[in-house]
């Protein structure tokens, strides 16, 4: 099936979503997003008027909303970001960790996302971190990249932390590599995150920081609690630890792919028509078979805002030689050991947005469309309709 041009999440939303609005009740921040979303790139958030130098044709554009869950306002603020990671890789193996926590505590993620996100990232962390430091597997410190995503392809919640992990660490004042191909066992791995997550799960239940309600509200009698914790601890927590990337480049080729993605992108989006909608999914059970899914125009709002995250939440976060207030020195120091020639990172011009276009898709957009001889300039700035206040960023 094709995809028919202009066929967004944004029509979702314009069409459907006051209706969903008038029979739900929404937290603000959904309502920003949702917001957010119907009106990027619409003369509601005013734009710019241009002009070819050669030709004279005139062309408006639009601002973008640069909300973090809006489909197209990711690629620009993506492509900073890796141009800002590219800086800091080194030439060494890395892997690609995955950590899952079970369905069963998925409908307690959704209440509790703020808790339950933090004891994912906790979990993984300290999981990565002990299991390197320790003499058996690495004995050295490691760094890594994490990154949430709440969601599987059918849109349904699926909380798990992608980790881009170093192939091997600091030890003392030398650099310990990792076996080639291989990391930490995956069972130990899984053994570990599971029993550290439902420590931390527990004490967050003790302290009270577990919000129990509707289908979750049984778990408030302690005893149900027990039980549904021991059914956990029993159970086979999923991760997994996937072959080395091929090199720096496919580690930015994966960062480029996974860290800016929302719950869908508009290329998966077939067609919105008749109270319906109508898009592609991978079903990773039946052979990673590519597939298609027809949803209610509601279920598919529904299942879309599971995903929008807690103001402010970071959703990216980089840890050990990684963190942020020591990785300069610690990166400089791993190439120093690792006899790199770049012992210190160098940081380039930033681009402008225009140049980043010019290099994802191809299109220079100072380029005249019309002769595609002359270059477009700004003659004029729009301003945002002023009665409608412009979305916050969530």
């Amino acid at each position: 099936m094709q995809r028919p041009r202009g066929v967004e999440v944004a029509d979702v939303f314009r069409h459907h979503g006051p209706e969903y609005r008038q029979s739900h009740r929404l937290p603000l921040s959904h309502l920003r997003v949702m917001r957010a979303v119907e009106v990027c790139r619409t003369a509601e958030l005013g734009g710019h008027k241009d002009k070819c130098v050669d030709c004279g044709h005139i062309e408006i554009s639009y601002n973008s909303c640069r909300n973090r869950h809006c489909p197209k306002c990711q690629t620009l603020r993506k492509e900073r970001w890796i141009e800002d990671r590219a800086e800091d890789l080194l030439p060494i193996e890395y892997f690609h960790v995955v950590f899952t926590i079970p369905s069963e505590l998925n409908p307690l993620a959704i209440m509790n996302q703020k808790v339950m996100y933090n004891l994912l990232f906790r979990s993984a962390s300290e999981t990565l971190i002990e299991l390197a430091d320790n003499p058996k597997h690495l004995g050295a410190r490691i760094g890594f990249i994490a990154i949430l995503h709440t969601w599987g392809q059918n849109l349904m919640d699926h909380p798990h932390v992608h980790c881009v992990v170093t192939g091997g660490g600091l030890k003392e004042n030398d650099w310990v590599s990792s076996r080639k191909g291989f990391f930490i066992p995956v069972r130990v791995m899984s053994a570990l995150f599971r029993g550290k997550f439902l420590d931390y799960f527990k004490k967050s239940y003790d302290a009270k920081k577990i919000e129990l309600t509707g289908s979750t509200s049984h778990l408030a009698d302690p005893y149900v609690f027990d039980q549904f914790l021991r059914k956990l601890y029993h159970k086979k927590w999923v991760v997994y630890c996937k072959p080395p990337f091929n090199g720096i480049e496919g580690v930015l080729n994966y960062l480029s792919r996974y860290t800016h993605r929302v719950a869908i992108s508009n290329e998966r989006i077939l067609k919105v028509e008749n109270g319906e909608m109508t898009f592609k999914w991978r079903d990773y059970a039946d052979g990673d078979k590519e597939k298609i899914m027809t949803l209610e125009a509601g279920e598919f709002i529904r299942r879309f805002l599971l995903h929008i995250l807690p103001h402010r939440y970071v959703k990216i976060r980089h840890v050990g030689l990684l963190a942020n207030r020591k990785r300069k020195h610690n990166i400089a120091l791993c190439r120093q050991f690792l006899g790199s020639e770049n012992t210190q990172t160098n940081k380039s011009e930033p681009k402008t947005w225009q140049e980043h276009m010019l290099e994802v898709s191809g299109i220079d957009v100072t380029r005249c469309p019309v002769c595609r001889k002359g270059r477009m300039v700004t003659i004029d700035a729009l301003d945002y309709f002023r009665c409608n206040s412009p979305p916050v960023k969530c």
